[in-house]
C-alpha cells in the first residue's frame, strides 16, 4: 500500500509542475490612450507578459476596450490577471476587467507575446 501512495504523490507533484493555464481577458475603462500613444497599452501589456514568462496576445477593440489571451504557469497567469485588473499602463484608468474561458491546458497554444491588429 505504501509504495502506491508514494507513487501517487510523486505523480501529483510532477503533474502540478507541468500544469499550464489559459485565460481570455477584456479590460474596460480609459485603457487605449490617446492617438499619439495608442500603442502604449499594448507595449506595457506585452512587456508585463514577457517579464512573467507568459505567452499571449493583446489587441485594442473598436469599442475602446483591450482584449487578449494569456497562457503559462497558473501562478504567473494569476500575477498577470492582477496586473490587468489593477495596474495596467501608467496612463490607463481601469474600470473593470473581465476574464473568460479560463482553463487548464497541457501545452502552450501560443508562442511568445504579440500585438494583434
Amino acid at each position: 500500500m505504501f509504495p502506491s501512495v508514494l507513487l501517487f504523490c510523486l505523480f501529483s507533484v510532477v503533474m502540478s509542475e507541468n500544469k499550464l493555464a489559459s485565460v481570455d481577458f477584456e479590460v474596460f475603462g480609459n485603457v487605449q490612450g490617446t492617438s499619439h500613444d495608442r500603442n502604449e497599452t499594448w507595449n506595457y501589456t506585452e512587456d508585463q507578459g514577457r517579464s512573467l514568462g507568459l505567452s499571449g496576445w493583446v489587441k485594442n477593440t473598436r469599442q475602446g476596450t483591450v482584449i487578449g489571451q494569456i497562457q503559462g504557469p497558473p501562478d504567473k497567469v494569476n500575477d498577470m490577471k492582477l496586473w490587468l485588473k489593477s495596474v495596467g499602463s501608467p496612463s490607463s484608468r481601469i474600470d473593470r476587467t473581465v476574464f473568460s474561458n479560463e482553463r487548464d491546458i497541457t501545452k502552450l497554444e501560443i508562442r511568445g507575446f504579440s500585438t494583434r491588429y
